[in-house]
Parts: C-alpha cells; sequence; structure tokens
C-alpha cells in the first residue's frame, strides 16, 4: 500500500474515532450558550424561594466535581436551582427527580426546564413529597432538600438509606450555627449526628457526604 494511502486509512480513521467526541463537546457547548443565556436573562425575576444564585451555582460544582448522576430535588419551586442541578448532569450523564406539589409552581418550572434547555436531564414530578419521597426507589448520589422546613429531617431519614456512599445530601436554608433562629427544626442536629455523614457548608448549601 502508497504511503498516500495509508496516511489516508489513518487519517479516516482518527475522524470516526473523535466524531463522536466532537459531537458530544458541540451538544455540551450549545447546551452552555442556553443555561447561561436564559440564567442571564432571568437574573432578577426569580421569586417563590427560589435559591441565589451563588448556591445554584454551588449545586453544580458539587455535582460536577462529584461526578453525580442519579439526583433528587426536594422543592422544585419555579425551577432555578433545578436547571443548576440539570445543566451540571448534562455533563455527568445523569438526570433529576424534582418534586413539588403546587400545580403552578411545577408548570412554571417544567416551562423554564425547557427554556433553559435542560428539560432532556429533568423528570419533573406534580406530588406530595411527604408521601412520595419514602416511595422513591433510588439509589440517589446527590440529593437537595428545600421544601417546607419543618419537614427536612423526616425526608432526610427517608432518604439515607438509598443514598449512595460518597453521595451528598444537600439541603437549604439551614443556619450554620443553630439556635432559635434555626428554621428548618433539629435537621442541622441530625445530621451532624448521623455517624455516617460528614457535613460542612459550600456557599449558603448545608452539605453532608455519606462515607459508610
Amino acid at each position: 500500500m502508497r504511503l498516500t494511502s495509508l496516511l489516508a486509512v489513518a487519517v479516516a480513521a482518527c475522524a470516526a474515532i473523535w466524531a463522536p467526541v466532537a459531537a458530544t463537546q458541540d451538544k455540551t457547548s450549545a447546551i452552555d450558550v442556553t443555561v447561561k443565556r436564559f440564567l442571564d436573562q432571568h437574573r432578577y425575576s426569580w421569586r417563590d424561594m427560589n435559591v441565589p444564585e451563588a448556591d445554584g451555582q454551588a449545586l453544580y460544582d458539587l455535582i460536577v466535581k462529584n461526578r453525580c448522576t442519579r439526583a433528587l430535588e426536594i422543592g422544585t419551586s419555579t425551577g432555578h436551582s433545578g436547571i443548576y442541578i440539570a445543566w451540571a448532569l448534562s455533563k455527568t450523564g445523569g438526570k433529576l427527580i424534582t418534586i413539588d406539589i403546587d400545580e403552578g409552581r411545577h408548570r412554571e418550572a417544567v416551562g423554564h426546564f425547557k427554556e433553559a434547555g435542560v428539560a432532556s436531564f429533568v423528570d419533573a414530578r406534580l406530588a406530595d413529597a411527604h408521601d412520595l419521597v419514602p416511595k422513591l426507589e433510588g439509589p440517589f448520589d446527590f440529593v437537595f432538600i428545600d421544601a417546607d422546613k419543618e419537614w427536612y429531617t423526616n425526608y432526610a431519614q427517608a432518604v439515607l438509606p438509598k443514598l449512595t456512599v460518597g453521595g451528598l445530601m444537600t439541603a437549604h436554608n439551614v443556619s450554620q450555627w443553630g439556635g432559635r433562629r434555626q428554621q428548618t427544626g433539629d435537621y442541622s442536629a441530625w445530621a451532624r449526628s448521623q455517624p455516617t455523614l460528614e457535613t460542612n457548608f459550600v456557599a449558603g448549601v448545608m452539605v453532608s457526604r455519606r462515607t459508610k
């Protein structure tokens, strides 16, 4: 076989190998552009108890850094945190189950997921999390609790057996210092008392990693 033929075969082989990688990069790039544009356009319009931008970014970073793929969000609201979670899952090949009981918030969140370009990474459920969370099979390697504050510990107790070793259970609106102003009841004390969890704070998010 002549040298020119050998070079042609080598080039074709390299193209075949790298084509799927390039396609994935293009897809990821397109998602990045769409999400960033959506978040920029809606930066000052979030309401209904959505997380601030810094906390959404913290959720994104945690998922990407830990390569999480099976995520659960308890309390969708209108989708701000879910967009950051789903965006991160687009990097890891994962999917998010997110739950909200309010039909209006659920409908608005579904529209936001579509507009932000992350709907294919989200399973948005209109349901009572009190009933649904204990019934979910799991396993999960990332959980974000941001629903009715007095129920945090109940949610966590239902989810912990389904959390993988190395998985993260995160929660919003938990005071780092506790005390009488703690809105989430005994959740902080409960999480810190669990021998299988190591807990700290990242931005405004309490993060508990399952160690065993």
